[in-house]
């Protein structure tokens, strides 16, 4: 073919060999030419990646999320199992008890409890039995494993002069 020459440079740029070029910026031209530089900006390819990157996160956390939620549901279902099963206990025990309180010899005590004997029973109370302070030991006000409340000498004092603060 045809054997052309090399197309001469633009005449607004200037020659690679000249003192102006960008290559060897001269002091005496002021600013070098930045026409040569690449954009640091916003590409496509880079809002591509970022969007890519994002929707991807956005699938893990939204996998992540499913993944939690079936877990507590699995955590859920234990507990209500377990619920079941002491429920399931509860009810034996009241079964138990409904059979037991069925039984005459557990209405015949009962009724001797109240006072209602057999024929030849005698039924008996004790006469002039003190009752038993609020904190006895074996009543409900004092629980176990419960602090007693310890008065101090002072409000003893005052207690018996004054009467009960409460």
């Amino acid at each position: 073919m045809h054997d052309r020459p090399p197309a001469p440079p633009p005449p607004d740029q200037p020659e690679p060999d000249e003192p102006g070029s960008p290559e060897e910026p001269s002091a005496g031209h002021g600013a070098p030419d930045l026409s040569a530089l690449p954009i640091a900006g916003i590409t496509r390819r880079r809002v591509g990646f970022l969007v890519a990157a994002l929707v991807s996160a956005w699938i893990v956390i939204v996998f992540a999320r499913q993944v939690g939620d079936a877990s507590s549901a699995g955590v859920r279902a234990d507990a209500l199992r377990d619920a079941n099963l002491e429920l399931a206990g509860r009810v034996a025990a009241l079964e138990r008890e409904h059979e037991l309180i069925q039984r005459q010899a557990w209405i015949v005590q009962q009724a001797r409890g109240h006072g209602l004997g057999g024929p030849g029973e005698i039924p008996f109370a004790l006469a002039n039995a003190p009752t038993l302070p609020s904190d006895a030991p074996g009543s409900a006000a004092v629980r176990l494993g419960g602090r007693a409340e310890q008065a101090t000498p002072l409000e003893a004092w005052l207690s018996l002069l004054f009467g009960p603060s409460r």
